[in-house]
């Protein structure tokens, strides 16, 4: 797979289109505000009515793929060439996960969600023991491992084409399998379009919901009043603090957000747990996954067609939607950071690692609510739920020592996963308008993390809010076929994939890597002595290009289209064998450099090392990425029996394909 050379950062028809129509939808939203809400209400009751049984399979078989995928012999492919390695640590990309997939959703549903099924549940009595079980079973059930199986098949499709066959990472490369380099047309310029205003306005909405929750607790904590001037005012300080983010880049603002957040997390989910029915809670966890897991395919597959009840389209069907619909910011963020991991490691990772902390989560916060109405009295929270969610999760501190104090932590908690939702969607619509790249001018970035902030005060002032977020909510059914459209691609893909490596690892009877007697000792001296840069120029110039240019011209006798590319730069020779309709043949020598081993100098950081304490080899990298060994020291002919012997085995892929 190629990709079109991209002219400049900026893609206009992206860019230009996604801006008009941002402007138009929101006057429509704010002018019209009854016809929009009735138009997006009755489209959203007609997908409920007709189409909840899709989403219900989509979703269902999302998850299934993604399981797959981690437990299959797929597991092993890179997000990245064969010798990438991640970009950042565990505990930042788990970070980073949790505040852009779902880190707000927890502050303002963790008590407020198992309440409400507790005092309505879609079946059986209310308020009972029964009743608590089924309020748990249902939140592990919205919020566990099938909203981020959604999130984790975008991100695994994006990654995957971009970072493994060089696609831009932006949502036209998950089409690439159907329609090709068509994805650099109208049609490629029309699905990242609908990603960019799907994400402007589901930011967009968030924030002007979000500062809902952070008026009443500021209310709350110091008795400012609960009006629009005042949710105004946060709307601009969070969009400032977005933009501060947003401009300092991936590593630096978002990064130390994200893990700011992440650890005000677990100390206030381990105060909870600490003051909070320990024991009790601990149990109820242990006894909450066990009940979701085991009526995880019953729950998947329920549409209630037997017990007709409103309740699974104003709840089940809307959590499908919302994920969805955010799946194109949240999918895009997470390929973004998960660079260089196996698709294993991926899918077990995305899977587990955020859905296994926000079920802790849910059962701490949930379980010790509901605890507090069932069995110590307290009406006046699932009173306070009913009538205020944005002052569940306040009301609910309030029953523990320094009430105080965590409210104040929530608040901050909360204003900073808006302030991370909003710069990681700001950095997301940039990539989508600029062909992928992140490192685009600071205006471009400024300007989205403020029309962000623009549209959500201009909504808020006029109503237009609730419209927007159904609009949002419906426009998640065309995504979910197109997302099953481009899981197909993928599975195709990895199908080839995986043939190119089973080709790599057939058995070809092995050439000695030297052509004249006694060079073993030259292999020997140029292994002990650790090569300079200059040596292995020298090598480059003397035998891996003649040995790329002799394959080249026996090549091109036998009427194939093979050259050999050489880039002085980076010291790199490449052959490449174009191959029409198939996938092309490259062959490539890089000069690599690498730190010699503490026996014979000392122990530095790579960074840090200097010239000398560098050695460099020649190493062999196929279309795949590197492959991890070095023919420094070879001989021409042993370098061109081992072109033959990549180009055999290339030929064995594609037999494979047939």
């Amino acid at each position: 797979m190629s990709s079109s050379e991209d002219k400049a950062h900026l893609n206009p028809p992206v860019f230009y289109t996604a801006s008009g129509l941002i402007i138009l939808l929101m006057v429509f939203a704010t002018f019209f505000q009854e016809t929009a809400d009735s138009w997006f209400k009755a489209i959203q009751g007609g997908i409920i009515d007709n189409g909840s049984w899709f989403y219900v399979l989509t979703v269902a078989v999302i998850l299934i793929v993604v399981a797959f995928l981690g437990l299959s012999r797929y597991g092993e492919i890179k997000l990245g060439p064969d010798h990438s390695t991640p970009d950042y640590s565990y505990l930042t990309w788990f970070s980073m996960l949790f505040s852009a997939g779902m880190g707000i959703g927890l502050m303002f549903f963790g008590v407020a969600e198992p309440v409400m099924h507790f005092l309505s549940p879609p079946v059986g009595d209310a308020s009972t023991v029964e009743a608590a079980r089924e309020a748990m079973k249902i939140t592990f059930f919205h919020w566990g491992l099938h909203a981020w199986a959604i999130y984790a098949i975008v991100a695994l499709i994006l990654a995957f084409f971009s970072y493994r066959h060089s696609l831009p990472l932006t949502l036209r490369s998950a089409l690439y399998p159907m329609i090709g380099e068509r994805i650099y047309g109208p049609i490629g310029h029309a699905v990242d379009i609908f990603a960019v205003i799907g994400t402007v306005f589901g930011v967009a909405t968030s924030l002007g919901y979000g500062v809902l929750q952070v008026n009443s607790g500021l209310n709350h904590l110091f008795d400012i009043p609960v009006d629009v001037t005042t949710q105004v005012f946060l709307i601009i300080g969070v969009t400032i603090l977005a933009i501060i983010s947003v401009t300092t880049g991936l590593d630096k603002g978002i990064r130390i957000l994200s893990e700011l957040n992440m650890g005000m997390a677990v100390l206030l989910l381990g105060f909870v747990l600490i003051f909070g029915p320990t024991v009790f809670l601990l149990q109820a966890f242990v006894q909450n996954i066990g009940a979701y897991a085991s009526d995880i395919v019953r729950n998947t597959f329920n549409l209630f067609a037997y017990e007709k009840t409103d309740w699974i389209g104003g709840w089940t069907i809307l959590y499908w939607g919302w994920w969805m619909s955010w799946a194109p910011f949240v999918g895009l963020f997470i390929a973004r950071v998960s660079r260089g991991r196996t698709i294993r490691e991926f899918a077990m990772g995305v899977l587990f690692v955020p859905s296994g902390f926000t079920l802790m989560w849910m059962t701490f916060f949930g379980n010790s609510a509901i605890n507090m109405i069932m069995n110590k009295g307290l009406t006046s929270l699932g009173d306070t739920v009913s009538n205020d969610v944005a002052l569940a999760l306040f009301a609910f501190l309030e029953q523990f020592p320094m009430s105080g104090v965590l409210s104040v932590l929530a608040t901050i908690m909360v204003i900073v996963f808006f302030v991370t939702s909003s710069d990681s969607g700001s950095m997301v619509v940039d990539m989508l308008c600029s062909n992928g790249h992140d490192n685009t001018p600071i205006w471009q970035r400024v300007y989205w993390a403020s029309a962000e902030g623009i549209v959500a005060i201009i909504l808020l002032l006029v109503g237009g809010l609730g419209a927007l977020q159904t609009m949002t909510i419906a426009s998640a059914l065309p995504f979910a076929i197109v997302l099953l459209i481009a899981t197909y691609g993928l599975m195709k893909a990895l199908r080839i994939d995986a043939a190119k490596r089973e080709s790599l690892q057939m058995n070809i009877t092995p050439i000695a890597p030297t052509g004249k007697a006694g060079s073993w000792q030259d292999r020997l001296s140029n292994i002990v002595d650790y090569p300079s840069r200059e040596n292995v120029k020298r090598f480059m110039d003397k035998i891996a290009k003649p040995a790329c240019d002799t394959v080249a011209s026996e090549l091109q006798t036998h009427e194939l289209d093979a050259s050999v590319e050489v880039d002085e730069v980076k010291n790199r020779v490449r052959l490449v064998v174009f191959l029409g309709e198939e996938v092309d043949f490259v062959y490539e020598v890089r000069s690599r450099s690498h730190i010699k081993p503490v026996f014979v100098q000392p122990d530095l950081p790579e960074e840090e090392a200097p010239e000398e304490q560098r050695y460099y080899r020649a190493e062999i990298h196929l279309r795949e990425g590197g492959q991890d060994y070095d023919v420094m020291g070879w001989s021409k002919e042993a370098v061109i029996n081992d072109i033959i012997d990549q180009y055999h085995k290339h030929m064995h892929f594609l037999h494979l394909l047939r």
